[in-house]
């Protein structure tokens, strides 16, 4: 499988995104498709060493930047690396799309190349989020701060398929998160969502009721969906929170003379507690609901990040969660007329 990746995307391009691509294109055997300025990124690539059958570059000039308005992006930028890398997606030339440039114009570019599958209103970007068991797959996650009921049953939707066929969850269960378990809590909004996932549950999707904020990590969701305003907090405190109980555990070992001998039998756990809430790990975030797969990657990615962000890529299509969301929204989408 080919991969297309934005090489021009992100706070370190063009240096991380190629430095990450070799990687993948060394660990994983798949092809790359780099898109950004030719004369840049041959200068990066003449760096290292790497299969040459197995990366190439395409020429994109235009370089959109963090401050960017997507919109502008959309009608001006339509020799960018997004621009480009889109076309080519919807032109077979590779199977998934990756970038970690500007979100917002990643999201428009995407839909207004690709499309909407059909009865998905709204794309939600989603992320993967660690568990006392697994993982726990989380949208939208800043998509759409402003959403409707039946968007959260789209969500829901889409998420049952990624988690079924990429994260291997025999039967996802599915969680809308409210801030109680009973039906009768929550706003507005969730009230409706829950009243539509529970149609879709009489149709046979696994809506198991609401989770709350602390179920995220308990391991009993495989799928929890949300509006994009509540998921992006969500995701940034998480973010947060991993890193300063990293930097809190490297304190308290290095604070005492007999912490830090233990420390020495203690490195694997240690590194393994790292690799669990390390965000590179997961890659990036799919975007779920376009005609063709597309990965998000964090604007601050690191090359191993962009690296398994290729691999999540390769999984998203190997796996043709497009078809399999196509045929959820035909099974579970038409409730209540929607």
């Amino acid at each position: 499988m080919r991969v297309i990746l934005d090489a021009m995307g992100g706070d370190n391009a063009p240096y991380v995104p190629v430095l990450g691509a070799v990687q993948a294109v060394k660990e994983f055997g798949l092809s790359v498709l780099l898109v950004g300025q030719e004369s840049v990124l041959k200068k990066e690539l003449d760096k290292y060493s790497y299969p040459a059958e197995r990366m190439e570059i395409v020429d994109a000039d235009d370089v959109v930047t963090m401050e960017d308005q997507p919109s502008e992006i959309v009608k001006k930028k339509k020799n960018s690396s997004i621009h480009v890398g889109t076309r080519l997606l919807k032109e077979g030339e590779g199977d998934a799309f990756v970038s970690a440039g500007n979100t917002g114009a990643v999201m428009a570019v995407s839909l207004f190349t690709l499309g909407r599958i059909k009865g998905v209103d709204r794309p939600a970007i989603s992320a993967i989020l660690p568990n006392l068991k697994a993982q726990t797959f989380l949208l939208d996650v800043g998509a759409n701060v402003d959403c409707k009921p039946v968007h959260l049953l789209q969500f829901a939707i889409m998420g049952e398929a990624y988690a079924r066929y990429v994260l291997r969850e025999e039967n996802p269960r599915v969680g809308l998160l409210s801030i109680g378990e009973e039906d009768t809590k929550g706003n507005e909004l969730t009230k409706e969502a829950f009243k539509l996932l529970k149609k879709a549950k009489e149709k046979g999707l696994n809506f198991v009721g609401n989770a709350e904020g602390r179920d995220i990590y308990t391991g009993d969701f495989d799928v929890i969906v949300c509006d994009g305003f509540v998921g992006n907090v969500c995701l940034k405190l998480s973010e947060s929170v991993a890193k300063i109980l990293a930097k809190i555990l490297k304190e308290e070992i290095e604070k005492h003379f007999i912490s830090r001998i233990g420390a020495v039998t203690l490195i694997p756990a240690v590194k393994g507690f790292k690799k669990r809430i390390d965000y590179a790990e997961w890659g990036g975030a799919p975007l779920l609901g376009l005609k063709k797969p597309v990965i998000i990657a964090h604007g601050s990615s690191n090359a191993k990040a962009i690296k398994n962000a290729l691999r999540v890529g390769v999984e998203f299509a190997r796996t043709r969660v497009v078809e399999h969301i196509e045929e959820n929204m035909e099974k579970y989408g038409k409730v209540n007329g929607n």
